[in-house]
Formats: structure tokens, sequence, C-alpha cells
């Protein structure tokens, strides 16, 4: 049986940062007995066939690394878990402030937030991937981000299917 869009929204409408339309574009697509593999398929595609300016969007929708909404205590609570977790909210004086400059000029020179699965991760290969990323043409660079945000969404799913199983 096929769950409606109103529930599948409801159980996976975050998994994509701030992008409920992803999992109204996979609804119709998965079914209850798919496994989260399947899942993470659907709405990948979902995200792939999109119009660029779309993927913008989900890409606009994330936070920055250790930014000013997690200062503010602003971003979700999955953003919140997955930077938690790789101790971006116990960076240093000096990490923040490399944190703040890498962050500006990425936005300077994408236009769009630096996107890394996080988790697992430390500050120190944080930073790295970011000054390595800086390096990237925008075309590039979008894909990568895209890519990204896959990996963040399989991992949100894996953790929501282990917190319901």
């Amino acid at each position: 049986m096929t769950p409606s869009v109103e529930e599948f929204v409801t159980r996976y409408g975050g998994i994509y940062e701030h992008s409920p339309w992803v999992a109204e574009a996979a609804a119709a697509k998965v079914s209850a007995a798919d496994d989260v593999e399947r899942i993470a398929a659907v709405m990948a595609e979902c995200v792939d066939t999109a119009p660029d300016e779309r993927q913008l969007e989900l890409i606009r929708a994330h936070p920055d690394l250790a930014g000013r909404a997690q200062v503010a205590g602003e971003l979700t609570s999955d953003s919140t878990s997955e930077q938690a977790s790789a101790g971006l909210d116990q960076c240093t004086p000096g990490e923040f402030d490399r944190f703040q400059e890498l962050n500006r000029r990425y936005h300077e020179k994408f236009g769009f937030p630096f996107v890394l699965a996080v988790r697992g991760r430390g500050r120190a290969e944080i930073l790295a991937c970011f000054e390595k990323r800086l390096g990237n043409d925008s075309a590039t660079e979008f894909k990568t981000a895209i890519a990204e945000i896959h990996k963040i969404a399989r991992l949100r799913l894996q953790a929501a299917e282990n917190a319901d199983g």
C-alpha cells in the first residue's frame, strides 16, 4: 500500500532541509514496504530531475557551518545534531573565525552556502574540505553540494528508521 502524500510528507518532509517538496514529489513513487535505500533513491531522483532553480533553492535552504544560525539557536534539530556531532558547537575562537571567513568567501564565490555531510568528521577535516572546495568552479561545486545534500538525506533517513525500528 502506498502512503498518502500527507502521511509521507509528515514522516519525511524534513529529510531535505526546509524542502518538503522533495517528499511531496517522492510520495507517489514509494510504497509502505519500501526500505530506506529505496526511499533515499527515489527522493534523490526527485531532486536530480528538478529544475536547476529548484535545486539552487534546496542548496540555499542549508545553514552555514558554525554560522550565525547555530549561534542563535535557529538550526533545525537535525542540523543542530549533525553540527554538534562534528564538534562545530565547540569551536575555538580561532576556528569559529576561520569558519566565518570561509563561509563569507564561499558565499561570495558561489552564491550559496557550503554544504557538507559533517556527521563523523572533525573540525580540521571540515575546514580542509572547505578550503579545497573553494578552488572548484561553480558547476562542479553545484553538483558537489547536491551530492552532499543526498548524503545528508540518506543519513537522516537511516537515523529516522533506526529511531522507529
